[in-house]
């Protein structure tokens, strides 16, 4: 028994899950037989509605690094794309979409690519003004792959020179991490160090993006100046791959996890570091231990997600959260031939399908959190998601979605991981019937996301959870109201990012708090921020189209209130 009691202490205590570990121990403490203490146990479990990371650990218990040494494709072989040199390949992959992508290639010939100033940086700090550094990187970013793109797709050494120009430009940049994310330094400053790297979501893309340039174009590199391939291969090396070896502290790894956050910063990084290695290092055992390293991560994320697989950062961040997590998967499964694969987990099959389910119709979509209110996804990801795992109702959404949008978009701006996959499913999703066709009652149990529907035009978006979510705003029992798809009854969403949307200051803007959400203020008193502040007694009734929570629970002590129970039925 104690044995047991070690195992479920280590696996549901953290910071969101004291209570079990206290009803654990108390248990502990009474003198119950072994079947009395299992059952108790059993029930506890069930009945908590709180958060529970869970140890699955499903990308470990495929591989270790001795197993990966003898899976893993080598020196890019697993690589599906043409060479550069093969003219014929290119045409059959770009097809109707080479002209339109050449053309893109085109407007970025006489680009000028825009310096970013250190007061640029600095004003992060000084207003919480995130744009004024961000606009321009990324529009040097989306240059560098458009210019990429366009020279495979055409292959006559046309966007070749100012190519160059933007990786040179690359490489002599301090840093490619957002200054709202340089505060990461040992310095806290916005202001790049050079002393130090920083893998943060975009210099993680741009690892990835010009990992890809140096495959394709290395040998063509050459040509104009071998210094230029090899300053590249170095500056990935050193930024990414090194940093990402020798590091343990950034807290999107979650390596030391101790009931900590874990969300789309996790998969998304970690697709980004994996490219580099598959695509840059060709010594067996060095990829190994790097593969073995981002799959120990990635297992955070996916322990970190409830089984119903519902994203609680919502629909316009399920592409960076469930998307990018798929991304990260695809290029294990290539990279390994289909050796190391989770797509036929049940999890990771509801995790894709949420993102058809959270769509509404003429755009518009639940958003809950700091979701944007408008979107519908990806549709090109979606449907490779949707393939990978077997799923018809993510193939034919994708399909629907596309022909809505007026046809595929094949360009995924800095990403050309996902242009170059856009392009190699394109034509199966034309071919795909186009239908979306979801229940009329979606329940996820753990993340307490409900949405109703029914045949009048009606549909009701309802969430309980609890206010420490990831991109949390203090919402616990709010709802959206839709009439033919048309918002009637809405959560105001979320402002443009600042310092503050992230820091100490987050609950002091009024997007974040309850009483700026359908939700009463209770005594004068608004819902708080924290685990504890939490939906309980949650019921539904799928018959009845009917749910209904107590939301007490989520208001702080002076509220005075012992029950205050919502029910919501459509």
């Amino acid at each position: 028994m104690k044995s047991l009691l070690a195992e479920l202490n280590m696996r549901y205590f953290n910071s969101a899950n004291r209570f079990v570990y206290i009803c654990i121990n108390r248990i502990f403490n009474l003198r119950l037989t072994m079947k009395q203490f299992s059952c108790l146990m059993l029930f506890l479990i069930l009945s908590y509605s709180g958060y529970g990371y869970e140890e699955r650990n499903l990308l470990e218990k495929q591989a270790d690094v001795t197993r990966l040494k003898e899976i893993l494709i080598p020196n890019q072989k697993w690589v599906s794309y043409p060479k550069y040199t093969d003219r014929e390949g290119w045409d059959a992959l770009t097809k109707e979409h080479k002209q339109m992508l050449i053309r893109r290639g085109e407007k970025q010939l006489n680009y000028e690519w825009k310096v970013i100033k250190a007061t640029d940086y600095l004003e992060y700090e000084r207003t919480g003004n995130r744009k004024i550094m961000e606009n321009p990187n990324s529009s040097n970013n989306n240059a560098i792959a458009d210019l990429a793109i366009a020279e495979l797709a055409e292959g006559k050494g046309r966007f070749i020179d100012q190519l160059v120009n933007g990786v040179v430009y690359s490489c002599e940049m301090t840093s490619w991490a957002l200054s709202a994310h340089l505060p990461a330094q040992h310095s806290k400053r916005s202001l790049p160090d050079y002393t130090e790297h920083i893998i943060d979501l975009v210099s993680g893309d741009m690892g990835a993006l010009l990992s890809w340039v140096y495959y394709f174009f290395h040998e063509e590199f050459d040509k104009v100046d071998p210094i230029i391939s090899k300053r590249l291969y170095k500056e990935i090396k050193e930024r990414i791959m090194d940093t990402y070896m020798q590091e343990d502290r950034f807290w999107w790894m979650a390596f030391d996890y101790k009931g900590q956050l874990v969300n789309n910063w996790n998969p998304w990084c970690n697709a980004n570091v994996l490219q580099c290695f598959l695509l840059l290092e060709n010594d067996k055992n060095k990829l190994a231990d790097a593969v073995y390293r981002t799959m120990v991560s990635v297992d955070k994320f996916i322990n970190y997600v409830h089984s119903d697989g519902a994203c609680e950062e919502g629909p316009s961040y399920w592409g960076h959260a469930a998307g990018k997590m798929y991304d990260y998967l695809q290029l294990l499964y290539d990279a390994t031939g289909g050796k190391l694969s989770l797509f036929t987990n049940p999890l990771i099959r509801n995790m894709g399908e949420y993102i058809s389910r959270t769509y509404v119709g003429d755009g518009w979509v639940v958003n809950f959190a700091d979701a944007s209110a408008k979107g519908g996804g990806d549709a090109g990801l979606i449907f490779r998601y949707g393939k990978a795992i077997g799923s018809d109702e993510m193939q034919k959404y994708a399909a629907w979605l596309s022909r809505k949008k007026g046809g595929i978009v094949i360009t995924s701006g800095r990403d050309i991981f996902r242009t170059l996959q856009c392009l190699l499913y394109s034509e199966g999703m034309q071919k795909t019937t186009p239908v979306h066709q979801t229940p009329e009652v979606t329940w996820y149990p753990e993340t307490q996301f409900c949405y109703l529907k029914n045949k009048k035009g009606f549909f009701l978006a309802v969430k309980g959870g609890y206010n420490n979510e990831s991109h949390n705003h203090n919402d616990v029992g709010t709802f959206s109201l839709y009439y033919n798809a048309v918002p009637v009854i809405i959560d105001a969403g979320v402002g443009t990012y600042t310092r503050q949307t992230f820091g100490k200051e987050r609950y002091t803007i009024w997007t974040m708090q309850s009483n700026y959400h359908n939700l009463p203020m209770i005594n004068g008193v608004p819902q708080k921020f924290g685990s504890e502040y939490k939906a309980t007694d949650v019921v539904l009734d799928k018959k009845k189209k009917q749910l209904s929570m107590n939301i007490a629970t989520a208001y702080p002590d002076n509220a005075e209130v012992e029950k205050w129970i919502r029910t919501y039925r459509l």
